[in-house]
């Protein structure tokens, strides 16, 4: 298989900097929401943890689990970006994610997706979009009370 630029920068440092030491890797004792993620493609499986005071604000949020190099990094790259937005602005995020690691449009249409463009590539990996994808599935279920979402 013949990679593109893009594919191969897929796994430069940003992704195995957290997959190596991922940010808010812990469970959170007492979350507000709560969601168990599970890719059965490929075995990802991820639980995703969540505060959010009453003014719809996530001052907490955090995963456990198991996966591959991008989905553990896309999932600890997600929690660093999501704590302090509000609730809607982490959906308009969810929704950009997807959208971009789908190919529908290019991180450059969305400031908001600037730090999350180290993930474009998964666009010429079809397989790989799913691992990249489960955190913010995840959050999103979440967010929405779904105690547990699947991407197949």
């Amino acid at each position: 298989m013949l990679l593109t630029n893009r594919s191969k920068n897929l796994y430069q440092e940003v992704i195995l900097d957290h997959n190596k030491s991922p940010r808010n890797y812990r469970a959170i004792d007492f979350p507000t929401h709560f969601a168990k993620g599970h890719n059965p493609l490929c075995g990802d499986k991820l639980d995703v943890y969540l505060i959010v005071d009453g003014e719809d604000v996530v001052q907490d949020v955090s995963f456990v689990g198991d996966g591959c190099a991008i989905s553990k990094a896309s999932a600890s790259i997600m929690t660093t970006i999501v704590k302090g937005k509000s609730v809607d602005e982490a959906k308009e995020l969810f929704t950009g994610f997807h959208e971009m690691a789908t190919g529908k449009i290019e991180p450059s249409e969305d400031p908001k997706l600037r730090r999350l463009q180290v993930f474009a590539g998964v666009k010429d990996l079809p397989a790989r979009v799913k691992c990249a994808t489960l955190a913010w599935h995840t959050l999103d279920a979440a967010l929405r009370n779904k105690q547990e979402i699947s991407t197949e």
